[in-house]
């Protein structure tokens, strides 16, 4: 057992080195280096931030600037005159030159055509009801992983 002296003894050790003036500077330069890492990490947070930002609207900016480059591309094919005779023979039935002009009613061309066989894939339907509930959960991660459609939906 500790006697009442050496409790004494322990107590005035712990008092004296706390108020020593090389520890109290020590306890002051700890405090200091906190705070100024603390502003550090506040600092690097927000630039972070911004510069999420500023990457954010320098793709918007390319992507409207990629967008703008083909609204001029397509108007400047308006203006072309492959575009001008495309447009009168679909708008106005016009032929060039030389040509012939053959008008098929819809139902003579409708009666002629071939009907297309059926997609050889099949759809798989599972009975899900019948699976375990942590089959179907691990089933839903693979898809989910994989890109694949859900086969409830």
């Amino acid at each position: 057992t500790v006697s009442e002296k050496q409790k004494q003894v322990i107590k005035r050790f712990n008092l004296r080195q706390l108020t020593d003036t090389r520890m109290l500077g020590l306890l002051a330069f700890g405090v200091i280096a906190i705070l100024v890492t603390w502003s550090g990490v506040k600092a690097v947070q927000t630039n972070y931030e911004l510069q999420k930002q500023i990457s954010s609207l320098t793709q918007e900016n390319q992507v409207q600037q990629l967008q703008n480059n083909n609204l001029s591309l397509t108007n400047d094919y308006y203006k072309t005159n492959e575009f001008l005779d495309l447009a009168a023979r679909r708008q106005f039935g016009k032929a060039a030159p030389g040509e012939k002009e053959y008008l098929v009613p819809k139902s003579v061309a409708l009666a002629h055509t071939v009907s297309l066989p059926q997609s050889t894939t099949s759809i798989k339907v599972s009975d899900s009801s019948s699976k375990p509930s942590y089959q179907k959960n691990f089933e839903a991660w693979i898809d989910f992983f994989l890109h694949r459609q859900s086969s409830s939906t």
